[in-house]
């Protein structure tokens, strides 16, 4: 069953944010992980969603995509992320 990355995101630093974004690509190589969306918010017409930009990431498994997240490569991004946004990051399958 295919998996799916989906990351709510707020920019705090554009520059550091910027950095994080060049170098997440290289970490999803190894995991089969492709980039379906990154996206900037234009409207939201139902609700409330407090995040302005969304990426969704997909994977062939959930094996995968955990295996992409957890991976050393990954991770050494993660105090990257914190310092640029604020992300919420969810993992689906379909």
């Amino acid at each position: 069953m295919t998996a799916y990355v989906i990351g709510h995101i707020s920019v705090r630093d554009p520059e550091r944010w910027a950095e994080y974004r060049a170098k997440v690509p290289a970490t999803l190589a190894d995991w089969g992980g492709e980039l379906v969306l990154r996206g900037v918010r234009r409207a939201v017409w139902d609700g409330t969603h407090r995040h302005t930009d969304t990426v969704v990431l997909r994977f062939a498994t959930l094996d995968a995509a955990t295996g992409w997240h957890d991976s050393p490569a990954y991770q050494a991004l993660v105090p990257l992320r914190h310092q640029a946004a604020e992300v919420e990051l969810i993992l689906f399958e379909d």
